[in-house]
């Protein structure tokens, strides 16, 4: 992307500068003609940009705009298509539509699984690893836990993929009330998260302090839990806004940690 008319975008989105990046990207999309590579990826960004803001409506509305983009240009198989629908499932989470998001990243795995290369297997895991967060959403940890173990399995290299499907494993231990599992996931987690180059951390901003303050708190270990939440709270604060997911995450963990304190 270097020299293109999305790096500047690019790069102000892996920054962590989720508004410049937006605008950038949406300017981008405005000058170029609809049926355009450049077109495609500045709506991707964008989308991804305004997710990162909580605004994950306006964002679900962008994918649905760059979708018959992508499909136009690279076609309906296509692993860059297959991916806007993966990243375009998981703003259903925000968004409570969890079925949905359930089914959309089954049918987008299914698909990545009957395709060849290193793109195809990393779209898997992106796709699974949606499919782990609909199904903890829904209170369903045991199968949650499944199939976050099938795909870190299947996937071996340390990368960002390794990292969130840890944390959906996290999540559902925690939600099975298996705390010490829990705890023992997220902090290798942690190691990972911190191995990672910066500009592959700012999506999962405060995501690890969310996991283990929740394992701290099921092993009745509130003061430090606390610590935790309000760490991952101040951060997703600052670099997401207080509508984002993480961030409402984080503060009704606050809520909960303070109303099991004496």
């Amino acid at each position: 992307m270097k020299g293109t008319p999305v790096s500047e975008a690019k790069a102000l989105y892996e920054a962590g500068r989720y508004a410049e990046a937006e605008a950038e990207a949406r300017a981008v999309a405005r000058s170029r003609p609809r049926e355009d590579e450049y077109t495609a990826v500045a709506l991707n960004i964008a989308a991804l940009a305004t997710g990162a803001q909580g605004r994950h409506a306006e964002a679900l509305a962008t994918y649905d705009e760059a979708l018959p983009v992508f499909s136009g240009l690279f076609g309906a198989d296509h692993w860059l298509t297959l991916k806007l629908r993966s990243d375009r499932a998981q703003q259903m989470v925000s968004l409570d539509r969890y079925a949905e998001c359930e089914a959309e990243c089954a049918a987008v795995a299914e698909a990545a699984a009957r395709g060849t290369g290193p793109d195809m297997a990393l779209l898997a895991s992106a796709a699974r690893n949606g499919l782990v967060f609909a199904l903890n959403a829904q209170g369903r940890h045991k199968e949650a836990e499944t199939h976050a173990r099938e795909a870190l399995a299947a996937h071996a290299a340390r990368d960002r993929a390794a990292l969130v499907l840890r944390l959906g494993l996290a999540r559902s231990l925690n939600g099975q009330a298996r705390h010490e599992e829990a705890l023992a996931v997220a902090q290798s987690a942690d190691e990972l998260y911190h191995v990672l180059p910066a500009d592959q951390r700012h999506p999962d901003t405060g995501a690890v302090e969310l996991a283990i303050g929740n394992a701290l708190l099921g092993l009745g270990r509130t003061s430090d839990a606390r610590r935790r939440a309000a760490v991952a709270h101040d951060a997703c604060l600052a670099s997401f806004g207080p509508a984002h997911r993480r961030t409402v995450e984080a503060a009704t963990l606050l809520g909960r940690i303070d109303a099991a304190q004496p």
